[in-house]
Order: structure tokens, then sequence, then C-alpha cells
């Protein structure tokens, strides 16, 4: 039996797989987030292991002669959280969170400190890295900053609690910002710009590699006689991929969820920092990804929703059966926008609006202007040398066959939709887990899933939607001097 452990920012999940990766259990355990003021978010530690302990607890409770089978852990989650411990593994504050961006102004004074970070790194300094977060720590907590011994990421926090060991792996410590990304090691001049060094981060491994073992006392907790031995995992999106068998060049998957995001998955290093693509280690030796992220993709659609006081499966069934393109286009930067403008301060807008536009219409505009953003990161992937032939889509916006043919047709890419759902971070982070206790080739592991549907652009709609695009990319630029 196989374990995957998925640290989330609104909940713990847990998968429990056999050797023929049936699910035998799923649990989930709800998190909270603190925002103490406007643009932090934060959560403790602790309630990250509490919450993991309640899950894995039920399961033992339910599925207990398959807990007893125990062979390993995988660990996921998200990213670029700073768990800072002092030397007595104390937590010294709240963990902040990817989603926390009062390090805006960190990020210039450190690549100003540092002009070689974005070659090194293969990544802007964005406030959601842990770097900044740290910077800002010793800015304005330095009492905090000093009794910094080990800063570790949010699954490799429950490593520790799990194993007693400070470790991380490839994937992860990729957004860092302290990564030598095409090395896959430490960087000590990155590390020097924020004042720390080595010593203060946990040891890499990769995410097939054993990073550890299972405590005695919680063996004992839950049941387990034999050793249980602990993988490096990988950070949530590359575990997903794992999930997803998306660990080959150029295969991709595409995440129409609250935000959005496109991955490739590559055998080289590709940075593209001109255009905000973040370049990453992948989970697997030897291989890196490239990623681009849209801040509201699905959010937008749900905003869309509460504002028209109706849900979003109300407004989907309210779309016409045949599709032409929106007379409006619209601007999903609701929370300022990552790939390809790195702007916190950019913001949504309806353009074209006139007296005939209706809800249907600004409906299919926004699910246009999600579309039209991940077809910005597919053109910031291509110039970075990152391409794919088709995707799989996961994430709530796949329920739209109407917005999945949107996408297709923007992209002009074929969108596969899996079989089965559960094909998330913690199903990733168990195949990890096979692999490094049985130390075999994760490409016969991490297997591409069953295709459901396959989604196929629109020929009609191809070229309508270049135009379209074309338009569409001019606003940002036109209402940037507003925004700002």
């Amino acid at each position: 039996m196989y374990m995957g452990i998925d640290i989330g920012t609104s909940s713990i999940k847990v998968v429990l797989i056999d050797d023929e990766q049936q699910t035998i259990a799923t649990v989930s355990e709800p998190l909270t987030l603190s925002r103490p003021f406007a643009g932090w978010s934060e959560q403790n530690p602790s309630d990250w292991w509490a919450a993991s302990c309640r899950a894995i607890d039920t399961i033992c409770a339910t599925h207990q002669t398959p807990m007893r089978q125990l062979r390993a852990i995988g660990l996921s989650g998200q990213m670029h959280g700073a768990c800072c411990l002092d030397k007595a593994n104390e937590v010294i504050r709240p963990a902040i969170l990817w989603n926390d961006g009062r390090a805006s102004q960190e990020c210039t004074e450190l690549e100003l400190a540092c002009p070689t970070s974005r070659s090194i790194a293969g990544n802007i300094a964005m406030a959601g890295f842990t770097a900044p977060k740290l910077a800002w720590l010793k800015k304005h907590e330095p009492q905090n900053f000093e009794r910094i011994a080990k800063v570790l990421l949010p699954k490799d926090y429950i490593r520790f609690c799990l194993s007693g060991d400070y470790c991380s792996e490839m994937s992860d410590a990729s957004g860092t910002l302290w990564l030598d990304v095409a090395k896959r090691q430490w960087s000590d001049t990155l590390l020097a710009a924020t004042d720390l060094d080595t010593g203060h981060m946990p040891k890499l491994v990769e995410g097939t590699e054993v990073s550890g073992s299972l405590h005695s006392h919680l063996q004992q907790r839950w049941g387990i006689k034999q050793e249980v031995i602990i993988a490096g995992g990988a950070g949530d999106n590359a575990a997903s991929a794992c999930g997803m068998g998306v660990i080959n060049p150029n295969q991709a998957f595409v995440s129409l969820g609250t935000s959005g995001v496109l991955f490739v998955s590559g055998e080289s290093f590709l940075p593209n920092t001109d255009q905000a693509i973040h370049a990453f280690c992948h989970a697997l030796p030897n291989s890196w990804h490239q990623m681009g992220v849209i801040l509201s993709a699905a959010d937008s659609l749900e905003w869309f929703a509460q504002s028209v006081n109706q849900s979003v499966p109300e407004l989907d069934a309210k779309l016409p059966t045949t599709i032409t393109p929106s007379d409006c286009l619209f601007l999903p930067y609701l929370n300022g926008e990552r790939t390809p403008h790195n702007d916190a301060n950019a913001r949504g807008a309806f353009i074209g609006l006139s007296r005939r536009t209706r809800q249907e219409d600004l409906t299919q505009a926004v699910m246009e202007g999600v579309s039209f953003a991940f077809r910005d990161s597919q053109e910031a992937l291509l110039a970075s040398g990152s391409d794919f032939d088709s995707a799989i889509v996961v994430g709530g916006g796949a329920q739209s066959t109407t917005w999945l043919t949107i996408l297709s047709s923007v992209i002009n890419r074929p969108l596969k939709i899996p079989a089965n759902s559960d094909l998330g971070a913690a199903l990733g982070a168990a195949r990890l887990a096979i692999c490094a206790a049985n130390k075999i080739d994760p490409a016969s592991v991490c297997q591409d899933p069953k295709i459901k549907t396959i989604i196929e652009p629109a020929t009609a709609l191809v070229s309508n939607y270049q135009e379209s695009f074309e338009q569409y990319r001019k606003l940002y630029s036109a209402l940037k001097t507003i925004n700002q």
C-alpha cells in the first residue's frame, strides 16, 4: 500500500492506493486561512499537521488491514509558503503563503541586490515566492528573522513531522527563488541576497528518491509494523502532472480551476522571464517543466455568476449550442495577472458593450477572455521553446463543454477529458511513493489516464478567434495607465 498526502490551501487530502494503483481510501480535512491585513495570507503549520493526522487516523479506523501494509508515503503541497523553525524546531510565526502579496517591494530590492537572480533561478522575483517573504521578514520582523534555523516549505514541514528529516525536492524548491534550477542545487548567490545560507535550507532529493522513514511512534499509532519510507514528492502542480502521466517532453495539462495553469513537461531548462513563465524542475530526475499561470480562470466566471445572482451551471445552460465569437471582450485580470504581464495592478474589464449586449453575451465573453489568457500563456511557452500537441484538462471549468470548445479553438489544440476526475496531486504523490519504494522507472508508474472525451478545435472558430485574440492583446497596454 502507498499513501499520498497533499497539503492544499483549503484542505489536506490523503489517498491510499494499492500496488495496482486502485484507490482504497480518500479523506479530506478542511483548513482555514488567516488574513490579518489586506494582501496577507497565513496559516499555522500546526494546523497542517493536525489535519494530516486526523485524515490518516480516519483511514486507519476504516481501513485497518490495508494500512498495516503501508510501505511508502509521498508528499505534495502548496508551493512557496515560508515555514520558519528555530533551533528547538519550534515554529517561529504563522507560515506566509503563496497567495500573500506583502513582499512586492522586496522583489524589486532582491533583484537589485542580485542582478543575476533571473538567470540562476529561471524566474522573476514574485511576491508569492519564498525568498521575498524572508526579505520582508528580515525588514519588518527582525527578531523573528534572527531566530531562524530552518526554512521549510509546507509539505516539507509535514515531512519533518513524519520523519524528523529536513528535506525538500527539486520541483517545490524551484519556487523558492533560492534554487539554481538548471543545476538542481541551492544557490549560494541567491541565498546570500536574503542573508541566508545552505545551513538554513533542507537537503535536496529528487521526487522519486527516499528522503527518510516514518517515526517509530507514528508506526505504532497507525498500526504499521514494517519500515515506511518517505518519498521526495513534489510541489502541487508537478505532483498533479505525475497523477495525469504528464512526465514526457511536450506533454501538457490545462487546469481550469479557480486559477489557471498551462503546464508543459520538458527535458530541458527553458526559462522565459520576460513573459513571466515559470521554469521549474519536474518531480522526476533530469526533467523540467514550464508553466503559464492565470490568476483568475474559473474564478472569473464564478465572480460573474455571483454578480448576476445565478450559478455557473445556470449561466452555462443559457448559452447557444452553436458558438459564434462574442461582440464583447473580457479581461480576466480580477486579481492582477502573472503570465505574461506579471502585473499585480492589472484589472479586469468588459470592452465593447452596447444596448444589444445580453447576459449570455457577457457569459461567453468571460469564457473567451479566460481562453485568450491561456493563449497568452501558450504564446509565451512557444517563445521559450515549449510546445504540445494536445492537453489533458482538469478543474471545475472543465465541466462546461461550451467552454472547452471555446478554449480548444482559441489555442487550436485538442483537449482530453479524463474518465477519472481524481487525478490530482495526492495521487501523484502516491505514485512517487511507489517509485521510491520499488526503485522503478517512473514511466511505468505515472501512466496516462483513460480518456473519456476529446474536444477538438472547431475549424470555423479557429480563424475567428485569432482575430478576436489580436484585439484582446491590445487591451492590456491600452488600459495599463488607467489601472496603475
